[in-house]
């Protein structure tokens, strides 16, 4: 399986994590799968909501959670942001 080392900031906890994620897995399993493991390293700090997404840090689009990440072009070294 192919797997892409990406950078997710949370702005609320002000800190980064190196993640790998599948390259062909849709994003709304990378996402509930991120989003469970930030909750847990950040002690419940972060908690997410229904709006809680992904976007690019660099352009601040939001990702298309129904694609994977091969489809939207995500490399090693992307960086993602969870809102």
């Amino acid at each position: 399986m192919d797997k892409y080392l990406i950078e997710v900031y949370i702005p609320v906890l002000n800190r980064s994590y190196d993640v790998y994620i599948p390259a062909l897995v849709k994003l709304y399993e990378v996402e509930a799968l991120l989003v469970a493991a930030i909750t847990e390293l950040s002690d419940g700090y972060f908690t997410a909501r229904q709006d809680t997404v992904l976007c690019d840090t660099l352009s601040g689009m939001l990702l298309d959670i129904n694609k994977s990440a091969m489809e939207l072009g995500l490399q090693n070294g992307s960086r993602l942001m969870l809102i």
